[in-house]
C-alpha cells in the first residue's frame, strides 16, 4: 500500500509564497505617492488597453501588479462592492478602509487554501481625504497581509530598490507634478529613462470634480514630466 503524498503546512506556506513572488516580480512595478495636491498614481506599462491604475469610486483609486486577469477580476469586485455600498447608504459611507480589508481576506483566504494556487497580485487602494477623513494608502500583499501608510507605496518586484529611491527625495509638500517627477525617476533607476508612451499615470484630485479621478495622458503627462 502506497503512502499518500504529504507536504508539511510550513513548507507548503514557503512554496506558496515563493510561487506569488515570482509571478509577481515577473511584472513591471507601480508607485502610489502622497502630494501636496492629491495623490499620483504612475505604473511602467506601456499598454493602452490594459490599465494597472483604475477608478474604484468617487475619491478612491486601485493599482495591481502582477498577474493582470487576478487584479483585474478584484478591481471589478471592488466596483461592484462600492457601488452597492453607495446605493444601499450613500456615497460617503464608501470608504478604502473597508475595500482593503476585503480584498486582504479574499487573497489571504486564497492563499490558505491548501487546494489553490496563490494569487499572483499585490494591491493598492488609495483614497484622496476630505473634512471628514485623510488621505491614505493600503497596500495588500500576496498572502493577505495589509498595511497604512500616509506618503507612498511601492507595489512589483523591485520594491525595496524603488522606495528607497523615492524616500531620498520624497517631499509631503510637492505638488502632483513634482511627486509625479519623483516617482517616475524612481521607476527607472539610475541606468535609464521612462518616457510618456512607457507609462500609466492617474491623479486623485479635487480639482477633477466629484469624481477625483483621472487618467494623464498626451500633451498633459509630457507637460508635468517636464524639468521646471
Amino acid at each position: 500500500m502506497s503512502m499518500p503524498y504529504y507536504v508539511g503546512p510550513e513548507q507548503m506556506m514557503k512554496d506558496k509564497a515563493e510561487f506569488a513572488q515570482k509571478g509577481i516580480a515577473r511584472g513591471r512595478s507601480l508607485v502610489a505617492t502622497v502630494a501636496a495636491d492629491g495623490i499620483v498614481l504612475v505604473a511602467e506599462n506601456p499598454s493602452r488597453s490594459l490599465h494597472k491604475i483604475s477608478e474604484i469610486y468617487d475619491r478612491i483609486a486601485f493599482g495591481g501588479v502582477g498577474k493582470y486577469n487576478e487584479y483585474d477580476q478584484l478591481r471589478v469586485a471592488g466596483v461592484r462592492q462600492a457601488d452597492m455600498k453607495g446605493l444601499a447608504y450613500s456615497r460617503e459611507d464608501v470608504d478604502a478602509r473597508a475595500l482593503a480589508n476585503a480584498y486582504a481576506q479574499y487573497v489571504g483566504g486564497v492563499f490558505a487554501n491548501e487546494h489553490m494556487k496563490p494569487l499572483e497580485v499585490e494591491l493598492v487602494v488609495a483614497e484622496l481625504g476630505d473634512a471628514s477623513r485623510q488621505t491614505q494608502l493600503y497596500h495588500v500583499a500576496y498572502e493577505g497581509t495589509i498595511t497604512d501608510r500616509h506618503d507612498f507605496v511601492v507595489l512589483g518586484g523591485e520594491a525595496g530598490q524603488i522606495m528607497d529611491r523615492i524616500e531620498a527625495h520624497y517631499d509631503a509638500s510637492h505638488d502632483v507634478g513634482r511627486a509625479l517627477q519623483v516617482a517616475v525617476a524612481a521607476l527607472a533607476g539610475p541606468d535609464r529613462s521612462l518616457e510618456a508612451h512607457e507609462i500609466e499615470v492617474a491623479l486623485l484630485s479635487n480639482r477633477n470634480g466629484r469624481r477625483c479621478f483621472a487618467r494623464v495622458v498626451g500633451d498633459e503627462l509630457s507637460n508635468l514630466l517636464a524639468p521646471a
